[in-house]
This record gives C-alpha cells, structure tokens and sequence, in this order.
C-alpha cells in the first residue's frame, strides 16, 4: 500500500495530520509507503521571513489569536507544541525542495524524519525555515550530508522538478492539506482522528472504498491561501 501525503510546512492542520496518521499505522498490520508530496498554501509568501502574528492579524483580523489558540490546544494533545508567538511566515519553496532531496537520495525514512524537524523547527522552534543556513543545519540532523544540502539549495538543482509537482497536485484536485491518497485511489482530506486513519487503511487494504460516510469523517484544515504560518 501506499499513501501519498500532500501537505505544507507552513501548515499546522498538517503537523496534527501526520501525527495522528503515525499512530494509526502504528497499529496497521501491514507494511505501508509514505511519499510526503509538496503543497504550498500561500505559493508567493515572502522569502524574507515575518513575524507569524502580525501577519495572521492582518490576514483574518480579531479570530486570528482563536484560530491559533485552537490549533495549540490540539497539538498539545498530539505532543505538539506550538509557539506562535515566535513562529515566522516564511516560503516554504526550499524546504520543499530538500524534502525532494531527501526522498530521492535517502529514502523515505528521510524524508520523514526531515518533514518532522521542518515542521517542529517552524512551529515550536521559531526557526526562519526559508533560510538556507537554517534549512541546512535541520537537513543534516536528518542524516542528509552537509555538502549536498548546501550545494542543492545554492543551485537551481531540483527547482523545474518541484515546480511541476506542485503543479500536478493542484491539477488533480488538491485544494486543502493535509491530503492522503490511498493507492492513487482514494483521497482523505483533513486531520482526521487516528481512528478514521485507522478504519480507512483496513478497508483501502481490504479493497473497499472509503467513502466519505464511512472511512472519513469532517476534518480541520488549511485550505489555499488559508492558516498558513
């Protein structure tokens, strides 16, 4: 089997999603793919970083600190701690391209691991994730070597590639995140509770169709444009 994840960095629906999709394969008896594939919410956020909540406050004025506080509460329970107060809104176009890195010249493995310390370097750590010197420092704590990283995010290497990815995801359908697509087959979108995960992989391995009614329920998320960092 194998999932495909669409999400963001800068999404924090996104960090929920993929802990509670761990879980649920935690308990899935059979061995399962994970691809993270890019997504980027807010595509033209600026590559010099700004201060997370002056620019949520600008973006959905008095229910920016709610939409925050509820977000926090959440993660809390996920083992998520997120500090919006230091948080910077930032492009996450380089990030996504070392994650590309990753899956190509490290493996999956990789890739997860560096997925997980870009989102707890944006989301706890305050950490400027559209810098290079940053991005590289949190790539190399994910086994990838300094050298290539450094050389990868000073190059055009991979920029035409991730481009097109991002391209292709708006051109089959994806609008929010986080996505995970089942076998090319099925789609769930949202932070769905680990049980939904759950219930989704048994019947995608059992060849059944989740459906909207029965595999996914409502879920939160970031759509375009929407709850970015």
């Amino acid at each position: 089997m194998k999932i495909e994840i669409y999400s963001d960095i800068a999404c924090p629906w996104c960090f929920v999603g993929k802990r509670r999709f761990e879980r649920a394969l935690s308990a899935f008896p059979q061995p399962v793919e994970v691809v993270y594939r890019p997504y980027q919410l807010v595509p033209d956020a600026p590559a010099v970083a700004t201060p997370h909540r002056a620019w949520i406050a600008e973006r959905y004025g008095p229910q920016a600190r709610a939409m925050d506080d509820r977000v926090t509460a959440l993660g809390a329970a996920e083992g998520i701690t997120y500090d919006f107060d230091t948080a910077l809104h930032v492009n996450t176009f380089d990030g996504h391209r070392l994650l590309r890195l990753a899956a190509a010249e490290y493996g999956l493995a990789a890739q997860s691991d560096l997925k997980e310390r870009l989102l707890t370097a944006h989301f706890s750590d305050g950490v400027d994730v559209g810098d290079h010197a940053a991005l590289t420092d949190i790539a190399v704590a994910a086994g990838l070597d300094r050298a290539r990283v450094a050389a990868h995010l000073g190059s055009d290497e991979g920029k035409a590639e991730l481009a097109a990815e991002l391209e292709q995801a708006r051109a089959i359908g994806i609008r929010s995140v986080p996505t995970f697509v089942i076998d090319e087959t099925w789609a769930i979108e949202g932070a769905q509770e680990t049980s939904t995960f759950l219930r989704a992989l048994e019947q995608a391995a059992s060849a059944a169709k989740p459906g909207a009614g029965a595999a996914a329920d409502d879920a939160e998320g970031c759509a375009d444009s929407s709850c970015a960092v």
